[in-house]
């Protein structure tokens, strides 16, 4: 059954209200409207510089009387002038004479006072836009995290990747491993946290972050994952909390980012799909459909079955987990 035209009409209203109240549309423009109260307090000024002249219709000027504005006589003529003299609109019928200093002092400040007022806002708005906050929003981790043999050991890897084309100054990245344990003593320690180091191929301090990167954590006699096994990993209880901290270009903003991932979001004996193309042009092409993406790889069993060929290896190619799809 067609809709009447009062329920299209009803309809286009609704609409035009959710547009209306984006803060940003679709195009990336921002739908903010500034309040220029400082015009009615110019206003103000003006009728005031009228009033002392004796240039108000209700002081009943003489025909000869020289008007310090032309045609500012009460305060919606005043109003309209302070107007003029801020958005640089062309007066009109109304115009400042050089006959009253105080009035040209007031024209002066109005016009600079106007210039820096829409900067202010726009600064004022550009903060809000940047955020640290927002901006970290642009930094994703992906939702899962693999072990695979690299760099001559056995290596957990997250890759994360920046959304936005400004680039991130100085990141830092690091992370905690969170877990109940007990001590020899029986003292149980709720949360006991290990700090996990993470590399990229270029080093661990001032990343070039200009594209997505694959982060690893060596897992050596150090780390807390080298005594876990394929067979044992998925029924660990444990966090890994990863953080990253970097400053934002354009703002120089701090910006902290964090994630974490349970041991159902470690997947044994996987790797990430390459993500970084080189086209026929001589670019450099991000493929992010493959940011999330997985193969199977020959893994093995555990840290310490790498470093010694007499250990037991493991017969598979991965391990199944059921919290895992390949295609995420």
């Amino acid at each position: 059954m067609g809709r009447t035209l009062t329920q299209v009409f009803r309809d286009y209203l609704t609409e035009w209200r959710i547009q209306q109240n984006r803060l940003v549309t679709k195009e990336g423009h921002c739908n903010i409207e500034y309040s220029n109260i400082s015009w009615f307090v110019f206003a103000l000024f003006w009728y005031w510089v009228g009033g002392t002249n004796g240039d108000l219709w209700w002081q009943n000027p003489s025909a000869n009387h020289s008007a310090c504005v032309v045609n500012v006589y009460d305060l919606t003529t005043a109003f309209l002038y302070s107007l003029e003299t801020q958005t640089f609109i062309a007066y009109g019928y109304r115009a400042i004479t050089t006959l009253c200093p105080g009035a040209v002092a007031v024209y002066v400040f109005q016009v600079i006072l106007g210039t820096i007022i829409p900067c202010f806002w726009g600064g004022v708005v550009m903060a809000k836009i940047s955020l640290p906050k927002k901006r970290a929003k642009a930094i994703i981790f992906s939702k899962m995290a693999v072990i695979c043999t690299e760099q001559d050991g056995l290596c957990l890897k997250i890759r994360v990747a920046n959304l936005r084309k400004s680039l991130m100054i100085g990141t830092q990245i690091y992370g905690k491993f969170i877990k109940t344990t007990t001590t020899t003593e029986g003292e149980t320690i709720i949360m006991d946290q290990v700090n996990i180091d993470f590399s990229v191929e270029t080093g661990k301090e001032n990343l070039f972050f200009i594209s997505p990167l694959t982060l690893y954590h060596v897992i050596d006699k150090t780390s807390p994952f080298f005594k876990m096994t394929v067979d044992t990993f998925r029924n660990q209880d444990f966090e890994l909390v990863v953080f990253m901290d970097s400053v934002a270009e354009y703002t120089s903003f701090s910006c902290h980012v964090r994630t974490s991932y349970i041991p159902k979001e470690i997947i044994w004996g996987y790797q990430f799909l390459p993500i970084i193309i080189c086209t026929k042009e001589g670019k450099y092409c991000v493929d992010f459909s493959n940011f999330a993406k997985v193969t199977s790889v020959e893994t093995p069993h555990c840290a310490q079955c790498f470093h010694n060929k007499n250990a037991h290896q493991h017969s598979g190619h991965g391990m199944d987990n059921e919290g895992f799809d390949s295609d995420l």
